[in-house]
């Protein structure tokens, strides 16, 4: 029923789309703004335009930085910044696609693409790339993740601007205490979370994630530790494989027994400034949140490691989604929309965005900077996924309803898990069920 629902739903927004009212884009003036049925215009290459970023707050400090320098060289060109939290980005846009206020320029990142693609809310970038300084500059991986999470034709709608990787942090000041191991491996990590629990004392080994962003985390514990190597066996997913379930079993029962109650409704923010502040001997997170954890523990208490490595001895992880950076196709500014996109993915800038950020840079030559190697969970990711001991489980982000599957239809049944209120078998067959008809309808879309 849900997808039956999302496909009406899709269906509808078409409708919309091929309707929208002049009257909105003229009511904005030559801000940029607009609705996704709104063809825009390459503009002068002059004026304002909106930026939207993706992660504000996170990241509203480097993208000042970034904008104030952009303006600097460009001083014809305005733009005007607008933060929006992670967890309300899409349905902001959702929003704006549908009933105008589109920005000129935002954060498009993997994960999302394929949604705002199928809507027509987004310009194509492929020929400015072409034509653009930066061809040829820019990591070749990361552009075909975004070229494959656009749609069936492999049009190009957001340039990268990073890529992130999860990461097990975890407390060395406490492990030297207790005389335990690195947790490289699944079993010492479970060895290491039992063992630095003292609930009475509120000290735990582990912080879950509960709230918003919950499902990438635990399909990243499910396949790290299942060892399955493919979302898909075929044209079913191997989300409710046996293994997947067994393992999703192991991973829910550390709430509560291992981890802090408050876990249960925890986004990333949340879920970083308690492992920050307290007595917490493991944190799953990614890259991002590097910074944070050395301004509130310094480099010498805790160190960043690749997730562990499975009973197969092979490191097995879900992927991480590439960000990136699209023109709305409803901008009256394409121009100076695409002179800010360069000019933020361009060496300089691009490294002083990632090294803030902690990521990986999608610009070959800022990717040579030195603050990598001084970076270590950055250093690491970076070897683990290119000297062959990681193999990368591909999560279908091409597919339009993947963040909603992966987000508003299946958070809360995951905090069901946790509180013992759902089976892992039931909470990964619904998810399994909704994801077969998303492929197959995706397939029949697109030949």
């Amino acid at each position: 029923m849900k997808i039956s629902i999302r496909r009406s739903r899709r269906a509808a927004i078409a409708v919309a789309l091929g309707s929208v009212l002049a009257l909105t884009a003229t009511a904005c003036g030559d801000d940029g703004s607009g609705s996704g049925g709104d063809k825009g215009d390459e503009g002068s290459g002059k004026g304002k335009i909106v930026f939207w970023d993706n992660n504000g707050g996170v990241r509203t400090d480097i993208w000042k930085e970034i904008i104030a320098d952009f303006q600097k060289a460009n001083p014809d060109i305005k733009v005007e910044y607008v933060g929006i939290a992670s967890t309300e980005y899409q349905s902001k846009v959702d929003t704006a696609i549908q009933g105008g206020g589109l920005p000129d320029v935002g954060g498009v990142g993997a994960a999302m693409l394929a949604g705002f693609s199928a809507q027509n809310a987004l310009e194509p970038l492929d020929d400015r790339l072409a034509k653009s300084s930066l061809n040829g500059k820019l990591n070749e991986d990361m552009v075909g993740v975004l070229k494959a999470a656009g749609g069936g034709d492999g049009t190009l709608f957001s340039i990268p601007t990073s890529a992130n990787n999860g990461v097990l942090y975890y407390r060395t000041d406490l492990f030297k205490k207790a005389g335990l191991d690195e947790p490289t491996t699944w079993d010492k990590f479970y060895e290491a979370a039992d063992k630095l629990t003292a609930a009475k004392k509120n000290e735990f080994g582990y912080t879950i994630r509960g709230g918003a962003g919950s499902i990438a985390q635990a399909l990243d514990a499910m396949y790290g530790q299942s060892g399955i190597t493919s979302f898909w066996d075929g044209d079913k997913t191997t989300v409710n494989d046996p293994k997947n379930v067994s393992a999703l079993e192991k991973y829910a029962a550390l709430f509560k027994k291992d981890t802090p109650a408050a876990d249960l409704n925890n986004d990333f923010t949340k879920m970083v400034a308690q492992w920050d502040s307290g007595t917490i001997g493991m944190l799953n997170h990614n890259l991002g949140s590097y910074q944070d954890h050395v301004k509130a523990l310094g480099v010498d208490k805790f160190r960043g490691i690749p997730q562990p490595i499975g009973s197969s001895g092979k490191r097995v992880q879900v992927s991480n989604p590439v960000d990136g950076m699209g023109v709305f196709k409803s901008s009256k500014n394409k121009d100076a929309a695409w002179k800010f996109i360069e000019f933020a993915t361009s060496a300089a800038e691009n490294s002083k965005f990632n090294k803030a950020a902690g990521q990986v840079p999608s610009n070959n030559d800022a990717a040579k900077d030195a603050w990598i190697s001084e970076a270590e969970p950055t250093k690491l990711a970076a070897a683990a996924l290119t000297d062959g001991s990681t193999t990368i489980v591909q999560l279908p982000y091409y597919l339009p309803d993947w963040n909603t599957i992966s987000k508003a239809d299946n958070e809360p049944n995951f905090q069901k898990v946790l509180l013992g209120d759902m089976s892992a078998k039931d909470f990964l067959d619904t998810m399994a069920d909704q994801l077969n008809k998303a492929q197959t309808e995706w397939k029949e879309q697109n030949g």
